[in-house]
C-alpha cells in the first residue's frame, strides 16, 4: 500500500494580536486565533461556514502557516478518503453547522487527522475556545460569536450543498 504524508496547516488569522493583547482583552495569554487544515494528497482540506473545502497547500487568502505540525503517514486511499470527507459533508460538516467555538475549523482537523494517522492535534488548538470562553470577555462576546462564520477565501467547496426547489 501506498503512504502518504499528513501534516496540519496551523495559521493565526489574528496575525499576531492575540499574542499581543490577549492579556488586555482576557486576562490570559494566548499565542494565536488557530485556523487549521489538514494537508495530504497534495491538498489541503479545511471546514469552514461554506462547509468542507480544499485548495492547494497554502492555498488561501492566510498565506504560509505560522507551524506546520507532522501528524505522521496514512494508507488509506485516495477514493476511501474522499467518500468518509463526503459523508461528514452530510452530516457533522454541512455549512450550517459551523460555528466559531462549537464546531469549527479545528475541530474538522481534529476528527480528520485522527481517522487518517490515529494521532492527535496539538491540544492547544482545539481547547482555545474554552480557554476564551472561560474568561469574563468570552463569556461576554459570546452572543455576538455564536451568530459569526468564518471561510477562508482561497478554498472551493467540495461538496456543494444543495437545496430543495421551492415549488
Amino acid at each position: 500500500m501506498d503512504e502518504h504524508d499528513v501534516k496540519v496547516h496551523i495559521y493565526d488569522i489574528s496575525k499576531g494580536l492575540a499574542r499581543s493583547m490577549s492579556m488586555s482583552f482576557l486576562g490570559k495569554q494566548i499565542d494565536g486565533i488557530w485556523h487549521t487544515g489538514v494537508v495530504v494528497y497534495g491538498h489541503e482540506f479545511f471546514f469552514g461556514g461554506d462547509g468542507i473545502s480544499s485548495c492547494h497547500p497554502c492555498g488561501t487568502i492566510l498565506g504560509q502557516p505560522n507551524e506546520i505540525h507532522d501528524m505522521g503517514t496514512t494508507e488509506i486511499p485516495y477514493e476511501i478518503f474522499m467518500d468518509y470527507l463526503n459523508d461528514l459533508s452530510n452530516s457533522a460538516y454541512r455549512p450550517e453547522c459551523y460555528h466559531l467555538f462549537e464546531k469549527n475549523c479545528n475541530n474538522f482537523t481534529a476528527e480528520v487527522a485522527e481517522f487518517l494517522t490515529g494521532n492527535e492535534i496539538p491540544s492547544h488548538i482545539t481547547s482555545l475556545p474554552a480557554d476564551v470562553l472561560e474568561t469574563p470577555f468570552g463569556s461576554m462576546i459570546k452572543p455576538f460569536v455564536d451568530a459569526m462564520s468564518v471561510s477562508p477565501s482561497g478554498g472551493q467547496q467540495l461538496f456543494p450543498q444543495t437545496k430543495p426547489s421551492q415549488q
